[in-house]
């Protein structure tokens, strides 16, 4: 009879709070679409234009069972939103940053990285042009 795996029988002998210990969670949104006016030249005040966001964001929540425990990432994409709903904004940098502020809303999230992408920026010489932030709870 062939004996059980070391690995195995210890891991069976031990309470799931007992295999890891979760220091950070890392909840993300990746390719997030919003339409927003943006941008410094003229030609870019009074239209809408594409913008890809990705957000990473660190959050002190460990052992997540139910919904309340983390961070809902659907609140990346509301902020997203309703910071283009205020109206028009000339650089990425700020609308990242905007973002990254409404993020630490949540008071678990200890760490924003934010990503924005301007798809027509460059084009069509470039996929995108873009800036990416990262912000931490002070």
């Amino acid at each position: 009879m062939a004996a059980a795996p070391l690995v195995e029988t210890a891991a069976a002998s031990l309470a799931p709070q007992d295999l890891a210990r979760i220091i950070v969670t890392k909840v993300f949104v990746r390719g997030l679409k919003v339409d927003a006016q943006i941008g410094v030249y003229d030609h870019e005040h009074g239209r809408v234009q594409p913008l890809i966001v990705d957000v990473e964001l660190d959050v002190a929540a460990s052992h997540c069972e139910r919904l309340g425990d983390t961070v809902n990432y659907e609140m990346v994409g509301e902020a997203a939103r309703a910071i283009v709903a205020e109206g028009h904004i000339d650089l990425v940098e700020t609308f990242a940053e905007r973002l990254a502020q409404a993020c630490f809303v949540d008071p678990r999230v200890t760490r924003a990285r934010v990503r924005v992408e301007k798809p027509l920026a460059l084009a069509p010489h470039a996929a995108a042009a873009g800036v990416e932030i990262t912000a931490v709870r002070s």
